[in-house]
């Protein structure tokens, strides 16, 4: 039941809205009495959105240090897959034994703990490299999950009806949150940081995980309360309602339940395929970001050098100083992946802020979660037909970002939304399993294809884009039978609320 329905409150013109309601019509179809969830639901986002982007660029900091990085970075991607199939079976266990704020608490801390373990990692002299590949693993599965976990949550606490409408402004605090936290300020705040700026950046973002903790907790025990309201009122279903958001998930793996229901195994396919997609994508930027990099670090030709050395103060000669270290090397190659990273995750993250404010809430009114299905692979389908033709760096970049920034935006809205029309088991299991392993699933898929591609038959970037052609085909034909098990999930949640109705009124 939502808050709206709560208060009694049908919907109303648009001049009945308080102003503050009708800014924030702007962007989602919000109604009286339901902002106020949805805004903490949006700060918390906000908060792992923003710790996510704060630790995202050390990804590639720590790890692209050299030129075959890239091949490496992808590879790994199959070792979190690996991972994930213990992180998810131990997970579903412990959803089974406490209730969902309790959840959330764990998990979470773990992943708080785990910064502080890098941070003294680097303190006892661990070697940058290893630090690097670890971090990435790491990162991996941090990232997914804890994303995953906020939006079963999110989807715990709405209706189908109403968790479409307001899922709009709900994402819009994961826009901004990851926008912030790449703002030109950040690299200022890195310079500030000093030595061991990156590791310093880790406890940043363990304070802002504690932070989600705390809100996490407020948002559980606000909706508790308001339960109990209902319940202390009559309301129907209040009862029921205030039972289960004290119990844990019913007993059950996540996978079990993805390949029990074939809605939930389209979805599953869907997200691997794209993130098959996403990953070539992103070996296809790293790749070219990488290269650009040397590039411009290559020392000049010789004909370039002055015949004679400027004279120093002192009389010293500049071919009296000491070689420059090569130890100091990979530190400038690293805060240059490091700007580069961040400019392009800036340029990501403005166009995902722009289409969250101005299209995702417009493009669910006009075609619905199933139409808003279809943008991101048509994005993805014209952007590395463009790519297949020449992988200029300036092209490649804007294809990203712009395939990002629909992701992050309308396509993490829809896929969220898609779970409205599911159990509360699949919410939180079946859609941790879903959006890791099956991401990291395809993302292994795609190392394997980077493998094969650069060992065996030495292809060029451009044929890397031509393979993600082919993929986005298939994946459409997949979206299409989605959308069709969606609309009869739908009908079916319809026909049902209908039935309890008419033996209410009996």
């Amino acid at each position: 039941m939502s808050d709206a329905s709560r208060a009694g409150i049908p919907p109303q013109s648009e001049a009945r809205y308080p102003l503050g309601y009708r800014f924030l019509r702007l962007f989602a179809d919000i109604r009286h009495g339901e902002a106020p969830k949805a805004l903490l639901l949006a700060l918390n986002v906000f908060l792992l959105l923003l710790a996510y982007y704060i630790l995202k660029p050390l990804r590639e900091a720590l790890l692209l240090v050299d030129q075959k990085a890239p091949q490496v970075k992808s590879y790994l991607s199959g070792a979190q897959a690996i991972l994930f199939i213990f992180v998810i079976k131990a997970f579903s266990r412990l959803a089974s034994k406490v209730p969902r704020h309790i959840l959330i608490t764990w998990t979470t801390s773990f992943f708080i703990s785990n910064l502080v373990i890098f941070y003294f990692l680097n303190l006892g002299g661990m070697a940058v490299k290893p630090m690097g590949i670890m971090f990435f693993i790491w990162i991996g599965i941090f990232n997914y999950f804890v994303i995953a976990q906020f939006w079963g949550f999110a989807n715990d606490l709405y209706s189908d009806d109403v968790g479409k409408r307001t899922f709009p402004l709900v994402a819009l605090g994961a826009t901004l949150g990851g926008l912030v936290a790449v703002l030109p300020v950040m690299k200022r705040l890195r310079d500030i940081l000093g030595k061991s700026w990156e590791f310093k950046l880790m406890l940043i973002a363990g304070v802002i995980l504690f932070l989600c903790i705390v809100l996490a907790w407020y948002i559980h025990r606000r909706e508790a309360r308001k339960t109990r309201e209902d319940r202390e009122k009559g309301l129907a279903g209040a009862e029921e309602k205030a039972k289960i958001q004290e119990q844990p998930l019913k007993a059950g793996g996540g996978f079990r339940l993805i390949f029990k229901s074939r809605y939930l195994l389209l979805i599953a396919v869907m997200i691997g395929l794209y993130n098959f997609v996403n990953a070539t994508g992103e070996f296809i930027i790293t790749k070219v970001t990488v290269d650009r990099s040397i590039a411009n670090q290559a020392p000049k030709p010789a004909a370039a050098v002055p015949q004679k050395p400027p004279a120093l103060s002192g009389g010293q000669s500049a071919d009296a100083l000491p070689a420059a270290s090569p130890a100091l090397a990979p530190k400038t190659e690293s805060k240059s992946i490091h700007n580069a990273f961040m400019d392009y995750q800036f340029l990501t993250n403005l166009i995902a802020l722009f289409i969250q404010l101005f299209l995702v809430s417009r493009v669910f009114k006009w075609v619905g979660v199933g139409g808003a299905l279809l943008f991101l692979p048509l994005i993805a389908l014209g952007g590395y037909a463009l790519i297949s033709f020449g992988a200029v760096f300036l092209l490649v970049r804007w294809v990203k970002a712009l395939e990002n920034g629909t992701d992050y935006s309308l396509q993490n809205t829809t896929k969220a939304a898609l779970f409205l029309v599911t159990k509360r088991e699949e919410k939180y299991k079946a859609k941790a399993a879903i959006d890791t392993f099956f991401v990291r699933g395809g993302d292994t898929l795609s190392s394997l294809a980077v493998l094969v591609g650069i060992q065996l038959l030495g292809l060029k970037i451009e044929r890397y884009a031509l393979l993600n052609v082919l993929v986005v085909i298939v994946l459409l034909v997949i979206c299409f039978k989605i959308i069709t098990a969606y609309r009869r999930r739908k009908a079916a949640i319809a026909d049902r609320n209908a039935l309890k109705a008419d033996k209410l009124e009996l």
